[in-house]
């Protein structure tokens, strides 16, 4: 490094005593962000602060005023840093074990922090809208100063309530105020005429399960990523399903043909022929639910049959959403089915499991009120 006068401006007051202006040569500022980096990685918060605050200072040329209030330092600290660092170089950027606790963030920074953590990565100034445990780390060390490992930000975010979940798509169109009805008016609705007669609440709905297999996260060794073999055939075995709300009972039906009108009315039949019952039926507006032929069928059985639409784009109101999810994670995932018969029993296996385990169907339904032991959620 080299000092050199400055004597074309006049020292202003936040600069003083910097009457010379300081330029470090290329070979200092990589060993000074050399060092950083370690820092980072021993969790070394005051070396980090320290080091920040000298690259900010003698190479960002960042005023001293804006360097006190930033860091909470005063003059005379800084300007021993400095003096320090001009005396003995690298050498200076040491720090003797102090003991004491790890810095914690208080609970009004941990409030602080939840509110920037869902207002999301893009709104704080990251360039991506996937929150990761480093960039969490990062956002503490920016917002609070305190400097934790990966680990460490993991739990604290756990404490928080947070989890490590997968986004979900959600329709632009979403009518509101018809999902806010079908929670507080219809349901309460169905459920007290399916008491008064004993019926049957079913949720329906219909999967494919592609020959070729699903992927899914697994653990491996370090730089050996799972390779699963596939076909790369596109033949899917279609599924009708239904998940019965009082009992947890599983009804399903496999097809290797196209989903049509014909098909779902063959379900339902099969459904009626397994229970004397009244049948509430719940489903979406897929167009075999809706087609002409479909609603004669409706009312040809009206007397063992009352459907009830769901809100449009609305599958989070369908329980059996996610027993399409527990059965590919049994039957699909990261699996290979040379042939399609394998697929098929494959997905009739699991089937098979659910529908023998009746307390694993009830906890799907977390949406919907009491009888399966959760409370009613109000989702908008």
């Amino acid at each position: 490094m080299y000092l050199s006068k400055n004597t074309c401006q006049p020292p202003q007051e936040e600069d003083i005593p910097v009457c010379i202006r300081i330029q470090l040569s290329h070979a200092t500022v990589k060993d000074l962000h050399s060092r950083l980096q370690h820092a980072y990685q021993r969790d070394d918060v005051r070396l980090v602060r320290r080091i920040t605050v000298l690259i900010d200072l003698l190479v960002h040329q960042v005023p001293v005023a804006v360097l006190c209030e930033r860091w909470g330092l005063s003059r005379a600290c800084l300007y021993n840093w400095q003096k320090a660092f001009l005396l003995r170089g690298i050498d200076s950027l040491v720090y003797g074990h102090s003991g004491g606790r790890r810095p914690k963030l208080s609970s009004r920074q941990k409030k602080r922090l939840v509110e920037l953590i869902e207002a999301g990565p893009l709104v704080v100034g990251c360039e991506t809208a996937c929150w990761t445990s480093v960039l969490i780390r990062v956002l503490i060390w920016r917002e609070f100063g305190v400097l934790y490992n990966c680990q460490y930000v993991c739990t604290l975010l756990h404490n928080l309530g947070f989890s490590f979940q997968k986004a979900r798509f959600v329709s632009d169109h979403l009518d509101a105020a018809k999902r806010l009805a079908w929670l507080q008016d219809t349901w309460p609705a169905i459920v007290r005429a399916a008491k008064r007669c004993k019926g049957l609440i079913l949720f329906e709905d219909e999967a494919s399960f592609a020959q070729w297999g699903s992927l899914s996260y697994t653990w491996a060794r370090r730089g050996r990523q799972p390779a699963v073999p596939t076909s790369g055939k596109r033949k899917g075995y279609k599924v009708f399903g239904a998940i019965e709300y009082f009992s947890g009972r599983l009804f399903f039906q496999g097809i290797e043909g196209r989903f049509n009108s014909a098909n779902y009315q063959a379900f339902l039949q099969m459904i009626m022929a397994q229970t004397t019952a009244h049948l509430f039926l719940i489903h979406d507006g897929a167009r075999y639910h809706t087609s002409a032929s479909t609603q004669a069928f409706f009312l040809a059985h009206s007397e063992r049959l009352t459907e009830h639409p769901l809100p449009s784009y609305s599958p989070d109101y369908n329980p059996i959403e996610y027993l399409w999810k527990k059965t590919k994670k049994r039957a699909t995932h990261n699996q290979y089915f040379k042939e399609f018969a394998v697929l098929t029993v494959s997905v009739d296996k699991a089937l098979t499991y659910f529908a023998t385990h009746p307390d694993t169907v009830l906890g799907l339904f977390g949406l919907y009120c009491e009888e399966s032991g959760l409370e009613l959620k109000q989702a908008a």
